[in-house]
């Protein structure tokens, strides 16, 4: 099996992860299911939902055209940028790191909420980190058989 379709077994795990978490917030929003935490708890208010669900939907549709050019094993997404994947891996890792920042200020600040009041977003935030640092180390050179660039 090529690297691009290996990767890609992980990039629509991260992508189906989001897609869940997309759909539950859309359950409680529209639906008002019970069963599921209370809108409070899906999203950080930080953009107004209707601005957040299409942004949302716009992630969505470019990762699926990530994973459906690895899942094909070729397309604009597989072809190797090595200075993109620089870039993307900086994006990703300060993106990460910011997160994680986040969810520590955010059990600093409401210790009641320990250890997983408020975390829906930023634990999703996570994965949506994880997406971009996995393709960008695919386009590092570093999960296929390709020359490292220095």
């Amino acid at each position: 099996m090529s690297a691009p379709r290996r990767l890609a077994v992980l990039l629509w795990i991260l992508l189906f992860a989001f897609c869940l978490r997309v759909v539950g917030q859309m359950l409680v929003a529209f639906v008002g299911v019970s069963w599921l935490p209370p809108m409070e708890a899906w999203y950080s208010g930080l953009l107004p939902y209707p601005y957040l669900l299409p942004s949302q939907l716009l992630i969505i549709a470019l990762y699926s055209k990530v994973c459906l050019d690895f899942t094909r094993g070729e397309g604009f997404f597989v072809r190797s940028r090595p200075l993109f994947g620089r870039g993307l891996l900086v994006f990703g890792y300060l993106y990460l790191a910011s997160m994680i920042l986040r969810y520590i200020v955010q059990m600093i600040l409401y210790p009641e909420a320990r250890w997983f009041g408020g975390a829906i977003p930023i634990v999703f935030h996570w994965v949506l980190a994880s997406f971009i640092i996995a393709f960008g180390q695919y386009h590092r050179g570093r999960l296929t058989n390709l020359p490292r660039p220095s």
